[in-house]
């Protein structure tokens, strides 16, 4: 009775919460707040390890497994509630303080979000009481006293209809029955907001200029017809996703705005109308998060559109002395790196499109930055509201306290796509395939170790390169291969145009990115 009370009440509160998110972009469910607040303060190492091991399931899991510790901490409560009162307002009340504070503290979020917490704490805690006081009635035990230290000395007569135990299960009932009516409440309110931003961003009309990179990609020799290889182009469905947000934000253009402030002589702010009416440029760009480990897939190439982000600052003016560029999202995000790297010739946009459409909501739609060479710990700001230009000193990005190295400079990589790990293939002529990247500077070399086999072979076979639209890309390569039946060992290292070659070594992504060269074991049959 007591679990049930307490479990009811728990997941009243939740579902509240609930509500108030669909109700408003600036304020995040309860689960999401609690997520958020213990996911920023979780050791660096904690979170490199399930980004590497979990990914993007952790974004599903995570939430799911605080929704069913707080119902199973309410049936707890519950029970101890059945001793005294006071015990149900003390738990309740400590589930109040968690959420107040994680409400108070996450990202993006507002005054009503700590009102949200309290609120519906309150009423998951007073439901909770008055359940448990039906079910003591149902049992003809002493109810609650009016001092919560005990029960009320006077029995409750057997035969009050209150004190019936199908009134219990039907109060109880009826307060399960609203936590899922408010659930389903707000379900509806979330996915009105989404449908009504995807409505916004499927209006945009991405300018043209993207023929230019069509035109280019027909005369462009890439290998996408080698089989297993990674397309010269990421499709968006199929390009990686690694962020912070547990839900993503959902912005409508017409009610966003970019801020460029700081240490600028004329700080501006630009609408999305006032973006989408200046000259946009299409720059091919690969991007990799700093979690990838090697041979991993947290990389993707794609053709970005937007404005170079030195003709953003060039018309804000950038004072002497500031040496980091700083960006915040909609959720206040960020990650800052030194404003040297914008003047070195490398691209660098604010960027409204991808692949010829108006970006995803999920890669940042209605805007965000993309700079090439740069791990997106660093740089890559999804949702992004605000420039701040300022003193490498002065501000330190998301990723930087939990410790990650604040310069992050993409390290050469190459990754074996074809034949997989482990597989089991047939003797005879086939390739051998893959990509690798050296986003700013590019590769001009890529060779591949051949190993083992009935002859013991041990050769490095330098690789046939695809061409690529730049050397902001990855390039694909190919080395033929006609092995016979036998047990091989592949590994693949690459050289980009500074004439540096990826180390042997393998090094963990933390804190500035995986090193090692991609290794796979082979049966050929």
């Amino acid at each position: 009775m007591g679990a049930v009370a307490g479990g009811i009440g728990a997941a009243l509160a939740l579902t509240i919460g609930e509500v108030f998110d669909g109700a408003s972009s600036r304020v995040p469910s309860l689960v999401i707040g609690v997520a958020d607040f213990i996911s920023r303060n979780t050791p660096g190492d904690v979170v490199a390890w399930s980004i590497s091991n979990v990914g993007t399931a952790q974004k599903t899991l995570f939430p799911l497994g605080i929704t069913i510790t707080t119902v199973l901490f309410g049936a707890l409560i519950g029970i101890l509630g059945l001793r005294s009162q006071r015990n149900l307002f003390i738990g309740f009340g400590l589930l109040g303080l968690v959420a107040t504070i994680s409400m108070a503290t996450t990202q993006g979020s507002t005054g009503l979000g700590v009102t949200s917490a309290i609120l519906a704490t309150t009423v998951g805690a007073g439901v909770a009481a008055l359940l448990i006081n039906r079910g003591q009635a149902s049992t003809n035990r002493p109810a609650f006293s009016a001092q919560g230290s005990g029960y009320a000395a006077n029995d409750l007569d057997p035969t009050n209809p209150a004190g019936d135990r199908r009134q219990f299960l039907a109060w109880s009932g009826g307060a399960a029955a609203t936590a899922v009516a408010l659930g389903g409440i707000g379900s509806n309110l979330e996915r009105s907001t989404k449908k009504a931003v995807e409505s916004a961003r499927q209006n945009v009309v991405v300018p043209e200029g993207i023929a230019d990179i069509d035109r280019a990609m027909a005369d462009l020799n890439t290998l996408d017809s080698s089989p297993g290889i990674s397309s010269y182009i990421t499709p968006n469905d199929g390009f990686y996703l690694i962020d912070t947000a547990f839900t993503k934000p959902q912005v409508d253009p017409k009610d966003w705005s970019l801020e460029i402030k700081g240490m600028v002589d004329n700080p501006y702010s630009l609408t999305f109308d006032e973006i989408l009416a200046m000259d946009l440029i299409d720059v091919p760009i690969t991007l990799s998060c700093v979690s990838n480990s090697v041979g991993g897939n947290l990389v993707g190439n794609a053709v970005w559109t937007g404005v170079p982000i030195i003709e953003l600052l060039e018309r804000a003016g950038v004072q002497e002395g500031a040496t980091q560029f700083f960006g915040r999202s909609v959720d206040d995000w960020t990650a800052g790196f030194p404003t040297e790297a914008l003047y070195d010739g490398r691209d660098a946009l604010l960027a409204i499109g991808m692949n010829g459409e108006p970006l995803p909501v999920k890669h940042g739609f209605p805007a965000r930055l993309v700079v090439s060479g740069l791990y997106g710990y660093v740089s890559a700001v999804k949702w992004v509201k605000s420039i701040t230009m300022t003193t490498w000193e002065a501000e330190d990005g998301y990723w930087i306290p939990r410790g990650w190295n604040k310069l992050g400079p993409i390290k050469t990589q190459s990754r074996i796509d074809a034949p997989r790990n482990n597989a089991t293939v047939p003797a005879g002529p086939k390739a051998i395939g893959g990509v690798a990247w050296a986003p700013s500077r590019g590769i001009t070399k890529v060779e591949v170790q051949i190993a083992g086999g009935p002859n013991g072979a041990n050769e490095w076979v330098e690789a046939e390169l695809g061409e690529a639209l730049s050397n902001d890309t990855w390039v694909q390569w190919t080395v033929p291969w006609d092995p016979e039946p036998g047990r091989y060992f592949l590994r693949v290292r690459a050289t980009d145009a500074d004439g540096e070659t990826q180390g042997e070594i393998e090094v963990d992504p933390r804190p500035n990115g995986a090193e090692g060269w991609h290794t796979i074991e082979v049966n050929v049959s």
